[in-house]
C-alpha cells in the first residue's frame, strides 16, 4: 500500500476527465492535479516547445513526490520517449497507448478515426502505434485545432450551436470514410463527448482516452501494490499556471462537484 498521491497533468482542463475516472475507479487514491493554463493549447506549439512543456509538467509533480505520473494531454503524449519514461523512479502512464489498444480491440470493420490537436495529428504518433498493432487498419485523421479554445471557454453544451457547426465540420470527412471507432484524441474531447456522438451516429464507438489511461494506472498500481486502502475518499489538490478562480469553476462543473478545493497558481517556470 502507498498513500503518497497519484500525479496528472494537461495543458489545461481536459485531463480532468481522467481525473474523473480516476476517482470513479480508485476513490481512495490522492490526486495532484496540475493544468497548465497559461501556455494551453499545446496542440499548435512546436515539437521542442512541447517537449520543454512536458518536462516541466513532469518535474512539478515530482516536486509532490508523486508514486506515478499520468500524462493526460495527447499531445504531450507524442513526445514521451520510453527513455523518458525509464529516467524517471516512479511509474509513467501516458494516453496514447491505451486509447490505441482499445480502439484496436472495439473495431469491427478495422475503419478508425482519429481527431487531435494538430500537433497530435501531425506527429503521426496514433497512426504509428494504431499500424504496429494491425497492418490492414484503415485510419482517418483529423485536426481539430478550435476544439481545445471551445473547451477552455465553456462552449461544451451539447446544443451549442457554434461547437456543433465547427465539429460538424471537422467531422463531415470521418462520416464520408465510414469509421465504426473514433479515438478522442485528447483529454478535453470527451467533454463535449456527447455532441460528437450526437453527429458521429449511435453505431460509432468513442474511445475516451482518459478513461482508458486511468484503467491502465489502476491495474498498474494494483500489480506493484501500490493502490492507497487508508480512506474512502481521496485528497484531490489542484495546480494551474494562470488564473485559478477560473479553472475552480469550470473544474467543478466537468466534475460534478461544486465544493472542490480552490485551485493553487504557480509559476510553472521554475521547474
Amino acid at each position: 500500500m502507498d498513500t503518497r498521491p497519484i500525479g496528472v497533468f494537461d495543458s489545461g482542463l481536459g485531463g480532468l476527465t481522467t481525473v474523473l475516472e480516476l476517482k470513479r475507479i480508485m476513490p481512495s487514491e490522492n490526486i495532484i492535479y496540475f493544468g497548465d493554463t497559461s501556455r494551453v493549447p499545446y496542440g499548435t506549439r512546436s515539437r521542442e516547445t512541447i517537449q520543454k512543456y512536458t518536462n516541466q509538467d513532469i518535474q512539478f509533480l515530482l516536486s509532490h513526490h508523486v508514486k506515478m505520473v499520468i500524462v493526460a494531454c495527447n499531445t504531450a503524449s507524442t513526445v514521451v520517449t520510453k527513455e523518458m519514461i525509464d529516467s524517471l523512479d516512479v511509474p509513467c502512464v501516458q494516453v496514447l497507448t491505451p486509447a490505441v489498444n482499445s480502439a484496436v480491440a472495439k473495431t469491427k470493420t478495422k475503419k478508425i478515426g482519429i481527431i487531435g490537436t494538430p500537433a497530435t495529428i501531425r506527429s503521426g504518433a496514433y497512426e504509428s502505434a494504431l499500424l504496429k498493432l494491425d497492418s490492414s487498419l484503415q485510419i482517418t485523421t483529423v485536426a481539430c485545432p478550435l476544439f481545445v479554445p471551445l473547451v477552455e471557454n465553456g462552449y461544451t453544451s451539447r446544443d451549442n450551436k457554434v461547437t456543433t457547426l465547427v465539429a460538424e465540420e471537422y467531422l463531415a470527412s470521418l462520416k464520408l470514410a465510414n469509421v465504426d471507432t473514433l479515438i478522442l484524441g485528447c483529454t478535453h474531447y470527451p467533454i463535449i463527448k456527447d455532441l460528437i456522438g450526437d453527429i458521429m451516429g449511435s453505431d460509432v464507438t468513442l474511445i475516451d482516452s482518459g478513461l482508458e489511461v486511468a484503467a491502465v494506472a489502476q491495474t498498474m498500481l494494483s500489480q506493484k501494490g501500490l493502490l492507497n486502502y487508508t480512506k474512502k475518499v481521496g485528497d484531490c489538490h489542484y495546480f494551474v499556471s494562470d488564473s485559478a478562480t477560473d479553472f475552480t469553476a469550470s473544474a467543478g462543473l466537468i466534475l460534478g462537484d461544486s465544493n472542490i478545493e480552490h485551485a493553487i497558481k504557480i509559476d510553472i517556470e521554475r521547474y
